[in-house]
């Protein structure tokens, strides 16, 4: 071989460049590029036909390394998951992390997770990720709702290309509100299995039209299942809590017995003497103060330092706060308030004992304070009740029942209707407070000695009526009092004043309805949250009263006239009806009377300093006419 002969260069591999592409993880456009140059130097056809195959299997090899590490991802994530499971502490950041890493691996725009709320009969929004609208966030659905609800009822997965335009599940104006404004088109739901039950659903959602992967789904539902797991691990986890709990203050009790009998006994015996004396929360205070050589308050819930409340309050004990104790005051998950241990820092373990016992009876007492009102504001109620439905009642035992209750029927009453006329954003809203206002009118109807009951959408009281005091007072007073406590407008209609109530319950009714026209009177006129009596309304209260006042409506309107020319022989009623018959002209009064001019003149000055300088005006007079013809027809012998 001649030494001036050259070795022609090794054939590359058409693999080479594809596994160069491989190493460096290039995209899927890049594999495209040895076939285009190798065409573009005028490679030969069967080279050009080994890059095409090499080419072709680079791309399974890559989809296949592609699919390993999405499987390795997932898999990691449902480790980390299953990691975060084993040593729960907070239940809503496992959940979280499950949302999360279910919406990064199946790269949806939102994931979101629902729990059953067997309490209320329906479904809520546990946790959602990506979700920007906050009446989607908030969302309450009904059981079998929805597409979650087909998942619910089928214990399957479903999924649905396009949601609005799925009709294999039942759709709702509240749900495709929510999903209409988060603009959720694309849906993948599955169910949460606990044992044979279904608690809930976890959902991958896109804005767009997407058909979801087998394999996403079963990854889906793995998240699912751990959800599931974290939920019962969470119930076990405060279950076996709980019972430790228990078994700790147990055990304490028992290491502690022989130091703490003495001083038990002594808080025993002071605090027993409280109770049935009837002392209060502060009388408990002031005992554990003495025997526990410091000051202790009771405080209200809002007035606690919050962070040691509720720290104390999940322990089950007494947690110090500075050179402070808190011990709180709860009944169930309420917290009603908290004993306060002044300035004793050093307190040892059978004090803390005593002081969490102090806190119990105050509890107690609270709740049986509670008890208490609520039961006498049902008493009243029902009291109220017969009242208005059962006429035929014996006159001695309503009189008994209200006696027990400090309210006497014999004395004279007001009846009120009230109602709400505040905005309710919903049926709970509007539901809650109602409930706020029957509470604030049985509270006032107890301080005044009085009755409340709930009736028609609203309220109706019965409160006596005090010396001096009219139907109108005691409505816009009644109207501003429970305005305040309710934080929303309640207008309120009276009733005319009542006596005699145990004889004639019958009457009582006819009131009631008086009241309510009243309460729709001022609501036309456009006067909500104020109060007003038939009286009020001039020549309408004679329509709105419930045994037409007549003479109540003439004494108030031209009464002061009458009274004037039965004290002095004068004519000058006389001389008003001529004058209103004349049409409000003096010259043809004079000749109606056959009176001079001045005569005229004088007696209608003198009606004016009567009736008002604006007893002329047009709703003055048409009252005033009215009056006159009543009185007219209620003594016809007069001229």
């Amino acid at each position: 071989m001649s030494r001036d002969h050259v070795q022609p260069a090794p054939r590359r591999s058409p693999e080479v460049p594809y596994l160069e592409l491989l190493a460096r993880d290039a995209s899927v456009e890049a594999y495209e590029q040895p076939v285009l140059l190798a065409r573009a130097e005028g490679r030969p056809a069967a080279r050009i036909a080994e890059l095409e195959q090499a080419r072709a299997h680079a791309l399974r090899v890559r989809a296949e390394l592609e699919g390993r590490r999405r499987r390795e991802a997932e898999l990691s994530a449902l480790f980390e998951t299953a990691h975060d499971l084993a040593g729960l502490r907070d239940l809503d950041a496992v959940l979280r992390a499950i949302v999360q890493r279910a919406r990064s691996l199946l790269g949806t725009d939102v994931a979101y997770l629902t729990l059953n709320d067997p309490a209320h009969g329906d479904t809520y929004m546990r946790v959602t990720e990506g979700s920007v609208s906050a009446r989607f966030q908030q969302l309450r659905l009904g059981l079998g709702e929805g597409l979650g609800g087909l998942v619910a009822q089928t214990t399957r997965p479903y999924v649905t290309d396009d949601y609005f335009e799925d009709a294999r599940f039942q759709h709702t104006r509240t749900i495709d509100a929510g999903v209409r404004d988060e603009g959720l088109v694309a849906i993948l739901g599955v169910p949460l299995v606990l044992g044979p039950h279904v608690i809930g659903v976890l959902f991958a959602a896109d804005r767009r039209a997407r058909v979801f992967e087998r394999e996403q789904i079963a990854l889906l539902g793995s998240f699912a299942a751990l959800a599931a797991a974290a939920i019962d691990t969470a119930n076990l986890l405060t279950e076996t809590r709980a019972a430790l709990a228990g078994l700790e203050s147990a055990n304490e009790i028992i290491r502690d017995r022989s130091a703490v009998i003495e001083r038990a006994s002594d808080v025993h015996d002071r605090l027993a003497e409280l109770v049935l004396r009837g002392g209060g929360v502060h009388d408990v205070a002031a005992a554990v103060s003495e025997v526990l050589d410091g000051t202790v308050e009771f405080t209200e819930a809002g007035a606690a330092p919050a962070e040691a409340l509720e720290t104390a309050r999940a322990a089950g004990h007494a947690a110090r706060h500075g050179r402070d104790w808190i011990a709180p005051v709860a009944a169930g998950g309420e917290v009603l308030g908290a004993l306060v241990l002044r300035g004793h820092p050093g307190l040892d373990p059978v004090d803390q004992r005593t002081l969490e016992r102090a806190a119990m009876v105050t509890s107690l007492l609270l709740l049986a304070r509670r008890s208490a009102a609520e039961a006498e504001q049902r008493v009243r109620g029902e009291l109220l009740d017969d009242l208005l439905d059962a006429r035929d009642r014996d006159p001695r035992l309503l009189r008994e029942r209200a006696a027990r209750l400090h309210a006497d029927l014999d004395a004279t009453h007001v009846v009120l209707a009230a109602r709400l006329d505040g905005p309710a954003a919903d049926a709970d809203e509007e539901a809650a407070a109602r409930r706020r206002l029957w509470a604030a009118a049985s509270h006032l109807a107890a301080t005044r000695q009085g009755l409340a009951a709930a009736r028609d959408g609203g309220t109706v009281l019965l409160l006596p009526l005090c010396t001096g005091d009219s139907a109108t007072e005691v409505a816009r007073r009644t109207a501003r009092h429970l305005g305040r406590t309710v934080r929303q407008p309640v207008t309120v209609g009276a009733s005319a004043p009542l006596t005699g109530l145990a004889a004639r319950p019958e009457t009582l009714a006819g009131a009631y309805a008086e009241g309510r026209r009243c309460l729709d009177a001022l609501r036309l006129l456009g006067r909500a949250g104020d109060g007003a009596a038939a009286e009020d309304f001039g020549f309408l209260g004679l329509l709105l009263a419930g045994e037409r006042d007549v003479a109540g409506f003439v004494e108030r309107t031209v009464g002061p006239v009458v009274a004037y020319d039965e004290r002095r022989g004068t004519e000058l009623l006389r001389t008003v009806d001529a004058y209103f018959s004349c049409g409000m002209s003096p010259a043809r009064t004079k000749d109606a009377l056959h009176v001079h001019v001045n005569t005229v003149a004088q007696r209608l000055e003198r009606v004016g300093r009567l009736l008002g300088a604006d007893w002329q005006t047009p709703a003055r007079a048409l009252e005033i006419q009215l009056a006159l013809r009543l009185h007219r027809l209620a003594a016809p012998d007069r001229r």
